[in-house]
């Protein structure tokens, strides 16, 4: 009863009701899976330890995978520590969706850890959301670091969204090796607010010829919110092509800052970058005052805009 009560409060706390047999879904509380539904060519195996779990998921060869597979990870209780190890691979042509919702709706002195390794094998795909709710006063130190591999002619693209509720403090690390015709595309949107300490450091290598990166974040900062952004991209190959893209927006007495790198070693590749940090655009101001909103309604939507 206790598990199921658990559960439910997971469930309930990202908004998700009863799924049907033809979705994948994947519950963990800190160290404990509460449940588990597969599909055929999705496997998953778990191994609990001391405050955490091993997780290895793979997806079999040539499988299309055509529902999102639902992942909830997260912990009720206002005190603890969450360790994830995962280990993925989308095997040869095969591809798949994942959605994983990270969820700490009473968190005051959470951390949540992850360290994982994707490997999307050649022709294969795999599209990753991932979605943070956190509580109104934070509380949480979440710090994920993901190697990617992504092999000839395959796909990776991933969403970082914490949107709702204050972050605590996030050092987000992910790095990417990107082969022949191989495409990453990196996106993290983020609302920083109250005493939040921001870091995510996103690199793309591009390896192989035809390779393409692009990493962009999006941040929106107020109060006392401080954020670092650093996207690097180093392009080896020739006809790789690369684009950076930041733009924070700052209030109050939030702090921002970009650190955008661009290396090229072949003359035929091409890489770019664009970062933008500031307060609130006048011209979109004062056109949104204009229709009858407020200022503040007006900033709630240019931002609304920002991170969607």
């Amino acid at each position: 009863m206790e598990k199921d009560k658990i559960l439910n409060e997971l469930l309930n706390s990202i908004g998700m009701h009863k799924m049907g047999p033809d979705i994948a879904h994947v519950e963990i509380h800190g160290n404990e899976v509460l449940g588990a539904h597969l599909v055929e060519g999705l496997f998953v195996e778990s191994e609990s330890f001391k405050d955490g779990v091993n997780i290895k998921i793979r997806v079999k060869k040539d499988t299309k995978i055509k529902n999102p597979v639902r992942f909830c990870f997260g912990l009720i209780p206002e005190n603890g520590i969450q360790k994830l190890n995962i280990n993925t691979v989308i095997e040869e042509n095969a591809s798949a969706s994942f959605i994983a919702n990270c969820t700490f709706p009473n968190a005051k002195n959470i951390q949540h850890l992850m360290n994982a390794t994707i490997t999307i094998e050649k022709g294969a795909e795999l599209k990753y959301f991932e979605r943070h709710i956190h509580g109104p006063e934070g509380g949480v130190t979440i710090v994920p670091v993901t190697k990617v591999i992504v092999k000839e002619n395959a796909r990776y693209s991933t969403e970082f969204e914490l949107i709702k509720g204050a972050a605590g403090v996030i050092e987000l690390d992910y790095k990417a090796e990107v082969e022949k015709d191989s495409t990453v595309d990196m996106k993290a949107r983020i609302f920083g607010r109250l005493k939040d300490k921001i870091h995510i450091k996103e690199a793309a290598h591009l390896l192989g010829q035809g390779s393409v990166g692009v990493l962009t974040s999006h941040i929106a900062l107020k109060d006392d919110a401080d954020a670092t952004v650093e996207n690097e991209i180093i392009a080896d190959a020739p006809f790789a092509r690369g684009h950076v893209d930041c733009k924070e927006i700052v209030q109050g007495r939030a702090k921002a800052r970009a650190v955008p790198v661009v290396q090229v070693n072949d003359p035929r590749a091409h890489v770019t970058h664009e970062a933008a940090i500031g307060s609130v655009d006048t011209k979109q101001l004062e056109t949104l005052l204009t229709r009858g909103l407020t200022e503040d309604e007006a900033i709630e939507m240019i931002i609304a805009g920002l991170l969607k």
